[in-house]
């Protein structure tokens, strides 16, 4: 059988029994079915013996596929390892959540079985593209969910202005910002009191947090606007900007944050059958007659 994905790779904190299990499981299957397995040579010495081990940047290089077990971080972590070789990635959830690690153990044979077979859905997804604009230089960052802006200082707010394509939009006080695609509407975002937003929309989701008025509220703007963040100058609090919680630099006043979509995208593998609103009512614990519609 002449087999599309006939080299995987698997990532993920192997040094944790639950997710090593699970990626034993997983190689065994993908193995029985003639495909080769690699795993990253940083990963915990002595985890998945007898599988290939290659630098964990080669590891997109090498793979058609990329399973990543864990939970949504550890998948933003891959997503940014695959985004640049535009290598398929696809989660089993052996976190907390989980709204795209959407494969659980019990189902991975399965998904196994139907992937190889060429059953499957394909999610192509916006990543957004951050610069740190500062006098000592320019740092760049992709990120699948979210851009946050966060204040560094405890019990002082952070004072900045917000700009989309060169309009200016508003003063804000408070705790910081986030700046979301529709993907990650669904992470701090909505922690945030931001909307639930179809992924399949191409827009970004601005966000305050913990903002000093009750008027300064969410905004959902166009996919191809770019945002401006500057903290204002007369303003004593220093900030830092992290892309899916990693950590782009720090910004003070006189620095400016840049946020637009990138031109690389990242796509998510689902099994058949996938329904992103099916997906939320089971995160989100949605609906006393679901259960009859899921019948």
């Amino acid at each position: 059988m002449s087999l599309k994905f006939d080299v995987c790779a698997i990532t993920g904190q192997l040094g944790e029994p639950r997710v090593a299990d699970c990626a034993a499981l997983l190689s065994s299957e993908l193995q029985r079915h003639g495909v080769t397995v690699l795993i990253a040579t940083e990963d915990a010495p002595g985890a998945l013996p007898g599988l290939p081990r290659v630098p964990r940047a080669d590891l997109p290089r090498q793979a058609k596929l990329v399973f990543s077990i864990g939970g949504d971080g550890t998948l933003l972590q891959s997503a940014r390892m695959v985004a640049p070789h535009d290598v398929p990635l696809m989660g089993i959830n052996r976190g907390r959540l989980g709204f795209l690690t959407d494969v659980s153990p019990q189902e991975m044979a399965g998904c196994v079985e139907a992937l190889l077979a060429g059953q499957y859905t394909a999610d192509r997804r916006a990543l957004l593209e951050a610069r740190l604009v500062r006098s000592r230089g320019t740092v760049t960052l992709n990120a699948l969910n979210d851009v946050v802006l966060l204040r560094r200082e405890t019990g002082r707010m952070l004072d900045f202005e917000t700009h989309v394509s060169g309009s200016y939009v508003n003063s804000h006080s408070g705790d910081g910002f986030v700046v979301a695609t529709a993907t990650g509407s669904t992470a701090y975002a909505l922690s945030c009191g931001g909307p639930i937003i179809d992924p399949r929309l191409n827009v970004l989701l601005m966000v305050p947090i913990c903002p000093h008025t009750l008027s300064d509220r969410p905004i959902v703007i166009p996919g191809d606007a770019k945002v401006e963040i500057n903290l204002i100058s007369q303003g004593e609090g220093r900030a830092d900007v992290t892309c899916d919680g990693a950590l782009l630099g720090d910004m003070g006043p006189g620095d400016q944050l840049q946020i637009s979509t990138s031109e690389r995208r990242v796509t998510l593998l689902h099994p058949p059958g996938y329904d992103y609103f099916r997906l939320l009512r089971s995160k989100l614990r949605w609906g006393r007659g679901a259960d009859q519609h899921e019948r």
